[in-house]
């Protein structure tokens, strides 16, 4: 008999998913339920025998096997995806934040109750990576990944790198639908945070919470940082990166000078990219658009149809793990002074009282002397130290901007115990 599904939430996302199930007529699934708020506004009529519902406990009751939860957030989803799994039912999602937070508990259900937990679409919408990592990378040994996971501030800063200044870029995602009018989540880094959390608990095994790993906002990144980064053969995208060494997490999530030779410099718009690196197989690439209705409604349907199959997947279990974000990169630092005799021999000063080197000094001509960015840049050091020396220099009177600081991608970082 086919799966019974129902879906729970209407918007985006799920009016693609019951599209695709309608139109492709997938084998081995049936629509049977639609719920959403006030939901006689979301009626349409391409789904004539779905019963359509405000009223949650009526489908969390029903005979649907599989229910589809798209409605995000964390209440109600997380009591609605309990307790279908407690049933013995399966659940589909695309809802990162609930997986990021309690997917080890939701999972540990799924097991011992005889359901399936699938969220392929929790992370890079379309994007094949959690199936490509459970069925595909299965056999190998994840040490590393890095990647491009929020789609759009990738497509702010790689709008900035044509010359455009953050609020205007901003602004322009705001209008196409990419950003929200509070777009904390996206450029405060919390969103990809999420979706590193998820992956690591994939790739490499370890289960930490979202707010062990550190965020750095892309809202300081300005035009003239492009400029720079060019002269360094980089560009800046915002990365989410992790890795595995002696049963610790390191991982960031930050706005990074990444040289034109890594693939992630090629990430355009709102693509994601994800690198992930084997043991054994060595670096493997995900790469499309990673947001939107249509890519993010073929992943829940891709769950569907392996759960229709029998092919779907199970996690394996994920064990704690500490996190740091301590580990030796080169560090770009832009500073704009108010300009003085004496200034870069302040900025060693305090590096240098922090064992810290400089690797380089680069100043553009045509600023005035008011407001003059100049960038230094470092040889390999400690992320904490670099932020005692710059806190050194924090009360000086010839800053006239707080300083911007970000590291430099590089393959094999080294990580400080």
């Amino acid at each position: 008999m086919p799966l019974k599904v129902a879906i729970l939430g209407f918007g985006t996302v799920g009016a693609s998913a019951a599209r695709i199930l309608a139109e492709q007529k997938v084998p081995g699934l049936t629509l049977t339920h639609v719920y959403n708020r006030n939901v006689a506004r979301k009626r349409v009529d391409w789904l004539p025998s779905v019963i359509w519902t405000e009223d949650l406990e009526s489908v969390l009751t029903s005979d649907a096997d599989v229910i589809v939860e798209l409605m995000g957030g964390l209440h109600p989803a997380h009591d609605c995806v309990r307790r279908t799994l407690q049933a013995g039912k399966s659940v589909v999602t695309a809802n990162k934040k609930l997986i990021a937070l309690h997917g080890v508990e939701l999972e540990s259900i799924a097991r011992h109750k005889g359901g399936h937990l699938l969220y392929g679409a929790a992370v890079a919408g379309g994007i094949p990576v959690i199936p490509g990592l459970q069925h595909g990378l299965a056999g190998d040994r994840v040490t590393r990944m890095e990647g491009i996971l929020n789609g759009t501030s990738n497509f702010i800063l790689s709008r900035m790198e044509k010359g455009g200044e953050y609020a205007d870029e901003l602004a322009e995602a705001q209008r196409r639908g990419y950003a929200e009018a509070d777009p904390t989540e996206d450029v405060d880094g919390f969103d990809a945070r999420s979706k590193l959390v998820i992956l690591a608990r994939l790739a490499l095994g370890v289960d930490v919470s979202p707010e062990e790993i550190a965020c750095q906002s892309i809202r300081q990144v300005g035009a003239i940082d492009f400029a720079y980064a060019k002269d360094l053969n980089c560009t800046i995208r915002p990365v989410a990166r992790a890795d595995l060494r002696n049963g610790k997490l390191v991982a960031l999530v930050a706005p990074m000078l990444v040289p034109f030779s890594s693939p992630l410099a090629w990430s355009r718009g709102t693509e994601n990219m994800v690198l992930m690196t084997g043991q054994y197989g060595g670096d493997v690439v995900f790469s499309g658009h990673g947001a939107g209705g249509n890519p993010t409604a073929v992943a829940v349907v891709s769950d569907l149809c392996a759960l229709a199959a029998g092919t779907a997947p199970r996690a394996g279990e994920a064990v704690p793990a500490s996190v740091t974000g301590e580990f030796e990169l080169r560090h770009y630092v832009r500073f704009v002074v108010k300009d003085r005799p004496g200034i870069v021999a302040e900025i060693a000063g305090a590096m240098a009282a922090q064992g810290i080197n400089i690797d380089s000094l680069f100043q553009r001509s045509g600023f005035g002397k008011d407001s003059l960015p100049f960038v230094v840049t470092t040889e390999p050091c400690v992320n904490s130290r670099l932020r005692l020396a710059l806190a050194r220099m924090q009360n000086t009177d010839w800053q006239a901007e707080l300083p911007l600081d970000l590291q430099v991608l590089e393959p094999e970082p080294t990580i400080v115990a």
